[in-house]
Protein backbone atom coordinates (compact mmCIF):
# COMPACT_ATOMS: atom_id res chain seq x y z
CA UNK A 1 0.00 0.00 0.00
CA UNK A 2 1.02 3.35 -0.92
CA UNK A 3 1.34 6.14 1.57
CA UNK A 4 0.85 9.71 1.76
CA UNK A 5 4.33 11.82 1.55
CA UNK A 6 3.84 14.84 2.85
CA UNK A 7 1.44 17.91 3.09
CA UNK A 8 0.60 19.74 -0.48
CA UNK A 9 -2.11 22.26 0.47
CA UNK A 10 -4.48 23.77 3.18
CA UNK A 11 -7.40 25.85 1.62
CA UNK A 12 -9.06 28.23 3.83
CA UNK A 13 -12.17 30.79 3.40
CA UNK A 14 -10.93 34.31 3.85
CA UNK A 15 -13.11 37.05 3.89
CA UNK A 16 -11.21 39.79 3.00
CA UNK A 17 -8.33 37.95 0.64
CA UNK A 18 -6.09 40.69 0.74
CA UNK A 19 -5.88 40.88 4.02
CA UNK A 20 -5.05 36.92 4.51
CA UNK A 21 -2.76 37.51 1.48
CA UNK A 22 -1.12 40.56 3.47
CA UNK A 23 -1.04 38.01 6.32
CA UNK A 24 0.57 34.81 4.96
CA UNK A 25 2.74 36.56 2.70
CA UNK A 26 3.89 39.65 4.88
CA UNK A 27 4.11 38.12 8.31
CA UNK A 28 4.93 34.27 7.34
CA UNK A 29 7.31 35.07 4.29
CA UNK A 30 4.98 32.57 2.28
CA UNK A 31 5.60 32.97 -1.61
CA UNK A 32 2.27 33.91 -3.81
CA UNK A 33 2.35 32.01 -6.42
CA UNK A 34 -0.91 32.52 -8.60
CA UNK A 35 -1.46 34.48 -11.61
CA UNK A 36 -2.70 38.38 -10.19
CA UNK A 37 -6.14 37.69 -11.92
CA UNK A 38 -7.04 34.34 -10.39
CA UNK A 39 -9.62 34.57 -7.54
CA UNK A 40 -7.90 32.21 -5.25
CA UNK A 41 -4.75 32.90 -4.02
CA UNK A 42 -2.32 30.17 -4.09
CA UNK A 43 0.58 30.69 -1.43
CA UNK A 44 4.10 28.79 -1.23
CA UNK A 45 5.61 27.60 1.83
CA UNK A 46 8.71 26.06 1.02
CA UNK A 47 11.04 25.78 -1.91
CA UNK A 48 10.79 22.37 -3.43
CA UNK A 49 13.63 20.97 -5.20
CA UNK A 50 13.87 19.23 -8.75
CA UNK A 51 9.80 20.12 -9.65
CA UNK A 52 8.30 18.77 -6.94
CA UNK A 53 5.05 19.76 -5.44
CA UNK A 54 5.09 22.93 -2.61
CA UNK A 55 3.44 23.48 0.01
CA UNK A 56 0.69 25.33 0.16
CA UNK A 57 -1.94 27.96 1.64
CA UNK A 58 -4.67 28.00 -0.85
CA UNK A 59 -6.71 31.51 0.10
CA UNK A 60 -10.20 30.97 -1.30
CA UNK A 61 -12.87 34.00 -1.38
CA UNK A 62 -15.53 33.32 0.77
CA UNK A 63 -18.62 33.24 -0.43
CA UNK A 64 -20.70 35.52 1.81
CA UNK A 65 -20.28 39.24 2.39
CA UNK A 66 -18.66 40.15 5.35
CA UNK A 67 -22.21 40.68 7.37
CA UNK A 68 -23.88 37.76 6.42
CA UNK A 69 -22.05 35.97 9.51
CA UNK A 70 -21.12 38.63 11.69
CA UNK A 71 -19.51 35.88 14.52
CA UNK A 72 -17.56 34.17 11.59
CA UNK A 73 -14.67 35.78 13.20
CA UNK A 74 -15.29 33.96 16.53
CA UNK A 75 -13.05 30.87 17.37
CA UNK A 76 -16.49 29.44 18.46
CA UNK A 77 -17.25 29.73 15.00
CA UNK A 78 -14.53 28.14 13.36
CA UNK A 79 -14.32 24.61 11.85
CA UNK A 80 -10.48 24.38 11.41
CA UNK A 81 -8.43 24.29 14.76
CA UNK A 82 -4.92 25.22 13.48
CA UNK A 83 -2.46 25.03 11.19
CA UNK A 84 1.03 25.27 11.85
CA UNK A 85 4.46 26.13 10.12
CA UNK A 86 8.06 24.62 10.55
CA UNK A 87 10.41 26.93 11.08
CA UNK A 88 14.43 27.12 11.97
CA UNK A 89 15.87 28.92 14.91
CA UNK A 90 16.12 32.22 13.72
CA UNK A 91 13.29 31.81 12.11
CA UNK A 92 11.23 31.43 15.19
CA UNK A 93 12.43 34.46 16.85
CA UNK A 94 12.49 36.71 13.78
CA UNK A 95 8.95 35.61 13.33
CA UNK A 96 7.76 36.05 17.08
CA UNK A 97 9.43 40.00 17.07
CA UNK A 98 7.68 40.77 13.56
CA UNK A 99 4.19 39.79 15.15
CA UNK A 100 4.68 41.45 18.46
CA UNK A 101 6.53 44.47 16.98
CA UNK A 102 3.08 44.24 14.39
CA UNK A 103 0.69 44.40 17.05
CA UNK A 104 -0.66 40.43 16.90
CA UNK A 105 -0.82 38.85 19.76
CA UNK A 106 1.27 35.98 20.60
CA UNK A 107 0.43 33.30 22.49
CA UNK A 108 3.27 30.67 23.49
CA UNK A 109 2.39 27.28 24.12
CA UNK A 110 3.87 23.40 24.97
CA UNK A 111 4.16 21.16 21.73
CA UNK A 112 2.17 17.80 23.48
CA UNK A 113 4.31 15.25 21.74
CA UNK A 114 7.33 17.17 20.21
CA UNK A 115 9.93 17.56 22.63
CA UNK A 116 12.76 20.24 22.17
CA UNK A 117 10.94 22.81 20.14
CA UNK A 118 8.86 26.24 20.99
CA UNK A 119 5.48 26.77 20.13
CA UNK A 120 3.56 29.92 19.66
CA UNK A 121 0.21 30.74 18.06
CA UNK A 122 -1.19 34.11 16.29
CA UNK A 123 -4.23 33.87 14.56
CA UNK A 124 -4.84 35.43 10.63
CA UNK A 125 -7.86 37.85 9.84
CA UNK A 126 -10.16 35.14 9.54
CA UNK A 127 -9.71 33.91 13.00
CA UNK A 128 -7.38 30.81 12.25
CA UNK A 129 -5.54 29.40 14.42
CA UNK A 130 -1.59 29.19 13.62
CA UNK A 131 1.10 27.86 15.00
CA UNK A 132 4.98 28.21 14.77
CA UNK A 133 6.75 25.31 15.32
CA UNK A 134 10.99 25.66 16.02
CA UNK A 135 13.75 23.92 17.72
CA UNK A 136 14.08 25.28 21.07
CA UNK A 137 17.76 26.18 20.17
Amino acid sequence: MSRVEGLAEIVLWAADIEASVEFYRDRLGLAVISPPQMPNKFLRADVPADGAIPQMIVLVPHPYPDDYFPTHKKKEQRTLHHLAFRVGVRGYDALERHFIEAGIEVRRGVHPVLKNVRTFYVDDPDGNEVEIIGPAS
